[in-house]
C-alpha cells in the first residue's frame, strides 16, 4: 500500500471487473481505506479453444497471482473456482466473502426449463462438469462447446443474433451480479446439476507476509465469511484428493444447515452414460474439518471406482 490506498488486480472481464469493485468496496468499508482497481490480462483471456484444454483452472490465476508476488498490486480478487487447489508459496486467500448463489442457471429461449426443451435441442457450455450432467439427465440434448464473455453467450441464444443455440448453462452468481437474473429460465438445484467447486465464491489474495497489525488485513479478516470458508473448504478438499482439475466431471455441493456442514459430490463419465453421487454431513465443523469431510467423502468415491468412471489421472 502506499499513501493510503490499497491496489486490487483484475482481470479486464465486465464480471471480473464488477466482482472486483465489489469484494474492494467490502474491504474499503471494513478497513477505511481506499482502493485502486488495477488491470491485468491472463493467459486465459488471450488464448483461444476449450476452456478444458487450456492448461486447467490456473490460466485465469496465475498472472494475477504474479503481480501480488511482485508487490504491483496488493490484493487480487479471483471466482474461487478458477484457483488450482495446490498453495501457492508467498501467497495466502485472506478473505471469502460471503458466497453467491452457487447453482448453474438455465438461460433458454422462450422462457423454457430443462425438461421442456424440445428433443434434440442445442446448448452451449464450456464445461465438462455442467457437459456430463446435462448428457446425464437428457441424453438427447446437442451440446455445443462455446467460450465468450456472458454477454456473448447469452447473445447466442435464439431470437438473438446469430441465435444458434436454444439455450446456454452458465453460473447464477455471474449472472446475478451483472444484473442479469432475468434472463435465467431456471435454476438447477442441486439434485439436478452440482455446481463446481468454489462456484459463486470469490478469492481475495494477498501475499502471505501482509502485516496483520495493517488496516488491509483487518480490513480483509472482517469481510472473510466462515460458513463460505467452511463450505469451500470441503469442496476444494475433494477436489484435490481425487486429483482433479477444471476438465474434470466433478461438481459437489457443501452449505451449513442448523450447525451441520452438508457435502454432496458427483462424479459422472464425460459422456454422461454413468453418474457416481455421494453424501455426507458433519456435526459442528470447524476448518479442519471441512478438509477432512472432504478427503472422506473423495476416498469414498475413489474407493467405488471414481477415477476410472471420470477418467481422472491418478
Amino acid at each position: 500500500m502506499s499513501a493510503g490506498v490499497f491496489t486490487v488486480g483484475t482481470r479486464g472481464s465486465q464480471l471480473a471487473m464488477t466482482q472486483t469493485r465489489w469484494a474492494a468496496d467490502a474491504v474499503t468499508r471494513a478497513s477505511g481505506v481506499a482502493h485502486e482497481v488495477v488491470t491485468v490480462r491472463t493467459e486465459g483471456d488471450v488464448l483461444t479453444g476449450p476452456l478444458s484444454q487450456l492448461g486447467g483452472t490456473g490460466v485465469f490465476a496465475t498472472a494475477l497471482r504474479s503481480r501480488v508476488l511482485d508487490g504491483d498490486v496488493d490484493l487480487a480478487v479471483h471466482s474461487l473456482k478458477d484457483l488450482p487447489t495446490s498453495d501457492v508459496e508467498g501467497l495466502v486467500v485472506a478473505a471469502l466473502p460471503e458466497r453467491e448463489d452457487p447453482r448453474d442457471a438455465l438461460c433458454a429461449r422462450d422462457g423454457l426449463t430443462l425438461e421442456e426443451l424440445p428433443e434434440g435441442a442445442a446448448v452451449g457450455t464450456g464445461s465438462p462438469r455442467r457437459v456430463a450432467q446435462l448428457r446425464a439427465l437428457r441424453p438427447d440434448l446437442r451440446i455445443v462447446d462455446i467460450r465468450g464473455n456472458v454477454g456473448t453467450r447469452l447473445n447466442r441464444v435464439a431470437p438473438a443474433d446469430p441465435g444458434d443455440l436454444d439455450a446456454v448453462v452458465l453460473a447464477a452468481s455471474g449472472l446475478i451480479r451483472l444484473g442479469l437474473e432475468g434472463r435465467i429460465t431456471q435454476y438447477l438445484d442441486p439434485h439436478l446439476m452440482l455446481p463446481a467447486p468454489g462456484q459463486g465464491a470469490l478469492a481475495l489474495e494477498v501475499r502471505a507476509d501482509l502485516d496483520p497489525d495493517t488496516e488491509l488485513a483487518r480490513g480483509l479478516a472482517a469481510v472473510d465469511h466462515l460458513p463460505t470458508r467452511l463450505a469451500v473448504t470441503a469442496e476444494r478438499t475433494v477436489l484435490a484428493t481425487l486429483e482433479a482439475g477444471c476438465a474434470a466431471p466433478v461438481g459437489t455441493y457443501a452449505r451449513l444447515v442448523d450447525g451441520v456442514l452438508e457435502l454432496e459430490v458427483v462424479v459422472a463419465d464425460p459422456d454422461g452414460s454413468e453418474v457416481m453421487r455421494h453424501a455426507a454431513s458433519l456435526p459442528g465443523a470447524d476448518l479442519e474439518g471441512a478438509a477432512a469431510l472432504g478427503a472422506h467423502v473423495a476416498q469414498e468415491l475413489l474407493g467405488n471406482g471414481a477415477g476410472r468412471l471420470a477418467r481422472l489421472s491418478l
